[in-house]
């Protein structure tokens, strides 16, 4: 009876030294890649790679002997987000120019993440960064307000299928850049009350100026 009592003690104290170790793991201010990785996530699920680095107006009218400036459109009425429409426009009382309307679609209405702030503003957004991976970390504590400087590899997810398309990636470079596998980047975390939180992160999702191609952090 007497080892009995002292099997089921030991048990207990088993259950309770475990539970105790959970409860440390889980802990959201312990310095460890899993809350690094968890405040990572949470902070790209609220910031989306899109197409523009500056929100976009639409209806948009552009010359059309400019391509430069009417490829990008093209390419996304290629893929069904916006239509095309051609016009003339004065210029002085005699001359006229030929422009081009774009605007969006019904397709492209589902997919415009419209901007609260400025009517008729918005962007075309293709998905979050996931991190897969936490490389390194600087040495940090698990006091609030201490900080650690993070590397990590990263996939995306909910790419939709105009994202993909080569007809996108040819007029907006850095979607092919951001939706390619092995990605690596680096964020400054800090400690707070209520758990670790980005404070800055470099090379996040970027975003394309489709008149010259170039890629904008």
């Amino acid at each position: 009876m007497k080892s009995s009592k002292v099997s089921g003690s030991v048990r207990v104290a088993l259950v309770c030294g475990a539970a105790l170790m959970g409860a440390a793991g889980c802990k959201k201010t312990a310095d460890n890649t899993i809350n690094y990785k968890s405040a990572l996530n949470t902070y790209y699920s609220s910031h989306p790679a899109c197409l523009w680095s500056e929100e976009k107006k639409l209806p948009a009218q552009e010359d059309t002997s400019d391509t430069t400036k009417t490829a990008p459109y093209d390419a996304l009425v290629d893929q069904g987000l916006l239509v095309r429409t051609t016009d003339e426009k004065k210029k002085l009382l005699v001359l006229s120019k030929q422009v081009t309307n774009y605007d969006l679609s019904d397709k492209g209405r589902s997919s415009w993440t419209a901007d609260p702030n400025q009517p008729g503003y918005g962007n075309f957004c293709y998905g979050h960064r996931t991190v897969s991976s936490i490389d390194s970390a600087t040495p940090t504590t698990d006091q609030p307000g201490a900080t650690t400087q993070v590397s990590y590899h990263y996939g995306f997810t909910d790419a939709p299928g105009w994202a993909t398309a080569p007809e996108t990636q040819t007029a907006f470079p850095s979607v092919q850049a951001n939706l390619a596998s092995g990605q690596t980047g680096s964020a400054t975390l800090t400690n707070t009350t209520n758990g670790w939180a980005v404070t800055s992160a470099a090379g996040g999702p970027r975003a394309a100026t489709p008149a010259d191609g170039k890629i904008v952090e």
